[in-house]
């Protein structure tokens, strides 16, 4: 071998050493959190800043929250950062996780056409699927539901349950599940001009919105609640539970807290702090 050739091995050879050895040294954890976190912009907010802070970087996997569960599950994140306290609960009494902690809070909103064919505008979520449910099946305009068993999906899921509406019975062409996070569910109900709940952060950051509008809001019913869980290693050695505690701590801090009062869209707030 020619000696620039030893050289330029010999160069690549320490390259790739240095390179493995900075990887190795990196801090780096795995945030399993919902399509709504990732999609309104909150954690292209949120990370920047505690990452200057701590020098721990975060892979977040956005998944429906019962997907981003089953991920934590499998000991394949170290944080769990999602909006089902129900299946969060469960989660934690099966082990899975160390302890739940409330982060914040904001609402769900019925979205739908401007010209409101079923009557569903206003305050009142289960009168409006009602009033959808029960329109004449010849003229009943589409109903887009996530059908991922996300936060989202989990909650209309209660609601058309609270609305005495059997979904099962009433299902039909109008009623489309897309299995997929809340963007492409938006997408999907502006090209087909349809209803359908969405949380109001992404709805905020949404810009595809053709022809639709928020058309019930303001229900207590609709408060959408996100917690943030450490996985427990307990069940699984891997988990980076010193730095995924120090994220956790972080959220929870005035600093964690006063940087997710501080996203907004628009001028408005998408996010409302309310850690204990």
């Amino acid at each position: 071998m020619k000696p620039n050739k030893v050289l330029i091995a010999a160069f690549t050879a320490l390259a790739c050493l240095v390179g493995s050895l900075a990887s190795a040294d990196e801090r780096v954890i795995t945030v399993a959190s919902t399509t709504s976190t990732e999609q309104s912009g909150l954690f292209g907010h949120l990370l920047p800043v505690f990452e200057k802070d701590s020098g721990i970087k975060v892979r977040v996997v956005a998944l429906g929250t019962g997907q981003a569960l089953d991920m934590a599950r499998r000991g394949d994140a170290d944080v769990a950062f999602v909006h089902d306290k129900l299946a969060e609960e469960k989660f934690v009494a099966e082990g899975y996780g160390v302890e739940r902690k409330e982060v914040m809070y904001n609402d769900f909103v019925l979205i739908g056409p401007k010209a409101d064919p079923a009557k569903v505008a206003g305050n009142d979520i289960m009168l409006g699927l009602r009033r959808i449910a029960t329109m004449d099946a010849a003229s009943r305009p589409p109903f887009v539901s996530r059908g991922d068993k996300s936060g989202t999906h989990a909650a209309e899921l209660r609601y058309w349950r609270a609305a005495g509406v059997d979904l099962d019975r009433a299902k039909g062409p109008w009623y489309r599940d897309t299995g997929s996070g809340m963007g492409p569910s938006l997408n999907m109900a502006s090209s087909m001009n349809a209803y359908i709940l969405a949380d109001r952060g992404t709805w905020l950051s949404f810009k595809n919105r053709g022809d639709l509008a928020i058309l019930v809001e303001g229900d207590s019913r609709l408060f959408n609640q996100y917690g943030v869980i450490l996985v427990n290693p307990a069940k699984h050695s891997h988990v980076k539970a010193a730095d995924a505690q120090r994220f956790i701590d972080w959220l929870l801090s005035s600093a964690g807290q006063k940087a997710i009062a501080d996203y907004k869209i628009g001028g408005e707030q998408l996010f409302f702090p309310n850690a204990k």
